[in-house]
């Protein structure tokens, strides 16, 4: 659920724009795209008498005091049994005498002033001295609750699997307030399990485990293929502790099952009989209908020598030398011609040796991406995985149309939910492979072709990284089929607001990683991956939605995992997310969170969308023509009303210390010059809201990009932001700025595929569902995909004004000349990048030491950044020496129109010559950047980015 990158708002004030009073300000600091969800798969659902919509949202109701005491108030869930002897409510003190309620039938219910229908009663004293500090840190957003005290005798195991509800009564004795209870604290505290879950398979039997301690009955329905109707066995469970299993014969190893679990559901106020999967499935029939029985052990479902693979990975001596590739499985085959057509789309398009699309990958492998980064691959919604099932568009008719039409949009959203495209930041089942990508959706198959493509990935270089998405699931309530967790454990695993309604700034359905058993799921779930896929890396989707408690454990486990015990290297294994503070977890709302400037000093990356915005302008949430470092912020102004000339000359200034400081890694605290000539720390360079700039304390904690699948891609914010006057050929240049910057920072680089193609979709802000038409890749460079009509309607047509023109005009569409030139330059940065361990340093003293950006304080050249890294020399004292090739290196980037000369006497009296890669490219334009020794005086051509290096 990526959702637009989370960022801040613009350095200057925003004004009306020149071209059009009409465009896109989204408002909401989330990704966007997958409102759309409860349109056709909604998580609640209202099918029943009941007065559900009372709590299917969490911002209809954001009071939290008592409310009158009537039926509908049992609908809310404003209490919390935080603990065995605690519940907290948000009741004044002494308000009255206050009351457990228990009943096993759900038969609660308010009348005449008395809660009647109850099999237990019982009486709650309040304390005097509130709650713990233990319950404060677990649910800081109720530390001001009163707490009452649970009689010491009850039998709470017992109670929990009740409708439960607590009042409070006047001193005449009517009921003043009444409502239900949310109880993961005491599940948490009685019910926590490290003991085996899910399917577990030995030589002579089947086990079955499930956690559900609220649940009344667990029967397990079994079958023998994905589709009869009557199961061949149905089997009820037993409970210990909390957890109920059964043993089954050897022979239900390939077999299918559902959980029958009959629970009491906070959203209906009844005792529900949920049909679920198993949250720790690992196999499931097409669309997830049912649980497959498989081993994943079981040589029956690995490709040959799967087992040696980690002997066959590439090297990988630090995280510092990772770069990052982010690609949509779907995108790299679905429209190459080189796959056979039974592949596209699929995970098997991956071990193909000949393809267009795998000849790119090994390109890129060649000359440095380490790692690619996989768009979500487990069971989502949105696509059905049965290939037949799917509607699609004549391709012919799309092409009729002209470059600005709405017609294609109009075609591609009226069938958006019913093709075979969706990102997948949905989720239903984490553990299982996407059934859609596969050859068959049923049986082991996705299993077999997932491992498959991991083993043709690493063996042509690239190690795979995952898209986890643990921060919200797709669908909640006791009806819904792509409710799983909801069914299980109603009301714990989602995290709830106060009125008990589920939060949704992460979308839908936000999870609660902060509850034990949310959070071990999630750590069951990585070593899975890791270790029976042999997963490389783990990218988190809003990861600032989880506590940081879990992503250090889930680093400490992955760490932990070894070649002799597991068969996988976990030291090698890297983790890093979308590290955004919003919504209720916002300043630790829900605890400490996995935030950006929380997650220094854990060796956890975060993405910077700090040097992203100030390389563009604005933010995804500010106004499109926004200018940037390099869309020609104050060098060439498009137009757009940002103040007077000296504002935004500062406001370049100020970019440009953003990019300086993403340039060392983000590091809190490196030491710099800012733009008024102050010596200043990383945390001490500031955005527009006084928020650090610098919050990493190493290399490895900072992830710089450009651009990712949300919001535009770079091709498309470049042709949208920069001048319409100007050529295509200078918007390749932008184009090819923007990636040299990101490919010769400190940190990881991280790059969105295709943006070394030009990759264009059309000017979609979010194609999350656009289908294949607007997301296409291009492998035979014939074309980047621009202008195949104005971007669909939901998400984009405030833009269209400012759209159209630009799609309409052919001036604006790169050639084939174009696509391979941005190829080539893009090989070239990488190359360049790994040619030299000093533009990969490990740590951030080592940043400090040898790091220096010249062209610094007022009286500096506009926009020029000019970078120095020194090495040092075998028996001089001072810096170590860390590459036997280069002992200096300057990299000058220029983001004027026009040629520049910079000269400082620091940097004379060099061997400096241009770097051999940019020497032999075919970009005549940089070979005629120019060093001159006696003076320190550099040239650069406009546009570019050379890199000068001293050879020993």
């Amino acid at each position: 659920m990526s959702a637009a990158l989370l960022s801040y708002a613009p350095l200057s004030p925003i004004s009306a724009p020149s071209e059009s009073t009409r465009f896109l300000l989204p408002t909401h600091h989330k990704r966007l795209r997958l409102s759309s969800l409860t349109r056709y798969r909604p998580g609640l659902k209202l099918g029943t008498s009941r007065p559900l919509t009372l709590r299917c949202s969490s911002t209809m109701h954001q009071s939290s005091t008592p409310s009158s005491c009537s039926q509908d108030s049992l609908f809310y869930s404003r209490a919390f049994w935080v603990s065995r002897s605690i519940i907290a409510w948000n009741v004044g003190a002494g308000e009255g005498e206050c009351y457990l309620y228990a009943s096993r039938n759900a038969a609660l219910c308010v009348a005449d002033g008395e809660i009647q229908g109850h099999d237990v009663k019982i009486k709650l004293e309040q304390t005097n001295y509130g709650l713990s500090q233990q319950v404060v840190e677990k649910f800081p957003h109720i530390r001001d609750y009163t707490a009452f005290e649970v009689p010491a005798t009850m039998n709470c195991q017992s109670l929990v699997k009740c409708q439960l509800a607590v009042a409070i009564f006047n001193s005449d004795g009517r009921c003043a307030s009444a409502t239900g209870l949310q109880l993961p604290g005491i599940l948490d505290e009685l019910f926590s399990y490290t003991g085996p879950l899910g399917a577990v398979c030995d030589t002579e039997a089947v086990s079955l485990y499930l956690w559900a301690p609220t649940a009344q009955a667990v029967r397990a329905l079994i079958y023998k293929s994905p589709s009869e109707t009557d199961p061949v066995e149905i089997v009820q469970l037993k409970e210990l502790k909390g957890v109920w299993s059964a043993k089954g014969p050897r022979h239900w190893e390939g077999c299918y099952y559902v959980y029958e679990v009959s629970v009491y559901h906070h959203s209906t106020l009844r005792i529900e009989k949920c049909v679920s999967n198993d949250p720790y499935a690992r196999g499931l029939s097409a669309d997830g209908k049912r649980t497959l029985l498989v081993n994943l052990v079981s040589d029956d479902v690995k490709p040959e020598g799967w087992d040696n693979l980690q002997d066959e990975k590439p090297d990988l001596l630090s995280f510092s030398d990772i770069s990052l590739y982010e690609l949509h499985v779907r995108d790299f085959s679905a429209n190459d011609p080189t796959v056979p057509h039974e592949f596209q789309g699929g995970y098997l398009a991956f071990t193909l040796q000949d393809s267009a699309g795998v000849k790119h990958l090994k390109r890129l492998s060649s000359a440095g991406i380490t790692h690619v980064h996989l768009l979500p691959t487990f069971q989502f919604a949105g696509v059905e995985d049965e290939k037949h099932k799917w509607k699609h568009v004549d391709i012919e008719k799309l092409n009729s149309f002209p470059p600005d039409s709405e017609e294609q949009q109009a075609l591609i959203t009226a069938i958006q939910n019913e093709d075979g495209y969706n990102w997948g930041y949905n989720p239903v089942i984490w553990g299982v492979p996407k059934g859609s990508y596969a050859s068959n959706a049923n049986g082991p198959c996705r299993i077999i072709e997932f491992r498959k493509m991991v083993q043709a990935l690493n063996r042509i270089g690239l190690r795979v990284v995952l898209d986890v998405v643990y921060n919200h699931i797709n669908a909640s309530g006791h009806f819904d089929d792509f409710s799983v967790l909801d069914k299980i454990v109603p009301g714990y695993y989602l995290r709830r607001n106060a009125d008990g309604g589920i939060e949704h700034s992460t979308c839908v359905n936000n999870t609660a990683s902060e509850h034990f058993m949310v959070e071990r799921l999630i750590l069951d779930d990585l070593k899975c991956w890791a270790v029976h896929f042999k997963i490389d890396g783990f990218r988190f989707d809003l990861m600032g939605h989880i506590m940081k408690r879990t992503m250090v454990k889930a680093k400490s486990l992955l760490n932990s995992l070894s070649k002799d015990k597991n068969g996988v290297d976990g030291p090698s294994i890297y983790i890093y997310g979308e590290g955004w503070d919003f919504g209720e977890v916002a300043n630790n709302g829900r605890g400490i969170n996995a935030s950006q400037f929380n997650l220094f000093g854990s060796g956890i990356g975060s993405f910077n969308d700090r040097i992203r915005d100030a390389l563009l302008g604005g933010s995804p949430f500010g106004h499109p023509l926004h200018q940037g470092f390099v869309t020609g912020l104050y060098l060439e102004p498009n137009g757009h009303d940002l103040g007077d000339k000296a504002n935004v000359e500062r406001m370049l200034a100020v970019s440009k210390d953003h990019i300086q400081v993403g340039m060392a890694a983000n590091l809190k605290d490196f030491v710099l010059t800012n733009c008024d000539g102050e010596e200043v720390k990383g945390s001490e360079v500031f955005l527009h809201d006084r928020k650090p700039v610098g919050y990493a304390s190493s290399p490895i904690e900072t992830v710089n990009y450009v651009s990712a699948h949300d919001n535009e891609t770079l091709f498309d914010i470049i042709s949208l932001k920069t001048p319409k006057d100007i050529s295509v050929e200078e918007r390749c240049r932008m184009n090819h700025l923007a990636t040299s910057v990101i490919a010769l920072s400190q940190g990881i680089p991280f790059f969105h595929s295709g943006d070394e193609m030009l990759r264009s979709k059309s000017i979609d802000r979010d194609s999350y569902n656009s289908g294949d038409w607007f997301n296409r890749l291009d492998f035979s460079y014939n074309s980047n995909n621009w202008g195949v009509g104005l971007p669909p309607k939901e998400k984009n047509e405030w833009n269209w004004p400012l759209i159209k023109p630009r799609l309409a005009d052919p001036s604006y569409k790169p050639q084939k000349s174009h696509i391979l030139a941005a190829v080539e330059n893009f090989s070239n940065l990488m190359q360049i990048r790994y040619s030299s361990p000093l533009f990969r340093l490990r740590t951030a003293n080592s940043i400090q030491e040898r790091v220096r950006f010249h062209n610094t304080g007022p009286s500096w050249i506009p926009g020029l950044i000019v970078m120095s890294i020194e090495d040092g020399h075998p028996g001089v004292p001072g810096l170590s020496q860390l590459d036997p090739i280069y002992s200096y290196i300057v990299v000058i980037i220029n983001p004027d129109p026009t040629d520049v000369s910079f000269a400082n006497p620091a940097l004379r009296a060099r061997s400096l010559q241009l770097h051999p890669i940019q020497m032999n490219s075919t970009d005549d334009v940089v070979k005629n950047s120019t060093y001159d020794a006696s003076s320190g005086c550099f040239n650069v051509p406009a546009r570019t980015t050379s890199v000068f290096v001293e050879p020993r």
